[in-house]
């Protein structure tokens, strides 16, 4: 085997392909992964046998209380992307004391928005209802959501209907952490069109201006919204540095304090690929903004 690797990944690649391959075993041993959790009962008319699952990653370590909650939403333009993809991210959470939960969800053409996010609140419901299993405490869940993904996370914490339809009277996220996020205003991306290929995102978000606003988080947040951590590359795409922009405007204009932080030179995957590194700067903020270092608490309101 270590000769095909050094055979695909000629000199040093090889070395450094072998290095991350042994330091994501070192990884996996402080973390248990529970895997393909169905989080829609396989009795339901609109259960997806792939797409309606999760996976939990819980650190070994005892705990003498339970620990903060991060649901990872991944993203891929609304038609593609998998939780399996992203076990670095889940790995690197419980590592750090914190409990993951990285959902699937179905995808365009399949469905429209509105259903992923419908997914998205289910895969939450049940987050709050189970999470006590794994060590997690309900009282101390925030979103994270990288590109489409970070678009639904915003959604999910800014529109409290999207959740109370499945059940949860209260919003429950008590924060969130967006990576490159797009669809934060979808309502005025779409009607201006202003960029090649932007026809594609009709498939997922149909054609009625009405449903591109009821999904865009930016017309739902309110001074009572959980609060926003931001992180947007310095070289990713102008529509969603432009649109963080906006949404951290809106958010100010409403009393709250988000934090928007530019990262010099990180295209758009890049921004999601850095995770891999346990003290990347996305970590180190997110750590005590849920609460999971050197005893500090949640920033909630």
């Amino acid at each position: 085997m270590r000769t095909f690797f050094f055979q695909i990944f000629p000199g040093g690649l090889a070395l450094l392909f072998l290095l991350v391959v042994a330091n994501e075993y070192a990884v996996a041993r402080p973390s248990h992964r529970t895997q393909d959790v169905a989080y829609v009962p396989a009795s339901d008319p609109t259960f997806d046998t792939e797409r309606h699952r999760l996976d939990v990653y819980a650190p070994k370590g005892k705990s003498a209380e339970l620990r903060p909650v991060v649901v990872f939403i991944h993203g891929g333009s609304w038609d593609s992307g998998n939780k399996d993809f992203y076990s670095f991210v889940g790995r690197r959470l419980a590592k750090q004391g914190v409990v993951a939960v990285v959902i699937n969800y179905r995808l365009a053409p399949a469905v429209e928005v509105p259903a992923m996010a419908d997914d998205c609140a289910r895969a939450v419901a049940w987050t709050v209802e189970h999470i006590r299993e794994y060590g997690g405490d309900p009282q101390r869940l925030f979103l994270m959501g990288h590109s489409a993904g970070g678009g639904l996370a915003a959604l999910l914490a800014s529109d409290n209907q999207v959740l109370a339809r499945r059940g949860l009277a209260q919003n429950p996220v008590r924060g969130v952490i967006l990576d490159d996020p797009a669809g934060l205003d979808m309502y005025d991306y779409l009607q201006k069109m202003q960029y090649p290929g932007d026809a594609q995102y009709l498939v997922p978000f149909g054609k009625e201006p009405a449903v591109w606003r009821q999904v865009s988080a930016m017309y739902h947040v309110t001074a009572s919204t959980p609060p926003f951590l931001l992180f947007v590359g310095g070289e990713t795409y102008p529509s969603i540095s432009s649109s963080s922009e906006k949404f951290r405007q809106k958010l100010v204009s409403l009393g709250q304090q988000p934090v928007l932080k530019v990262l010099p030179g990180k295209k758009h995957a890049p921004m999601v690929l850095q995770l891999y590194w346990q003290h990347n700067v996305i970590y180190q903020d997110l750590l005590p903004f849920v609460g999971a270092t050197s005893g500090a608490r949640a920033v909630v309101r």
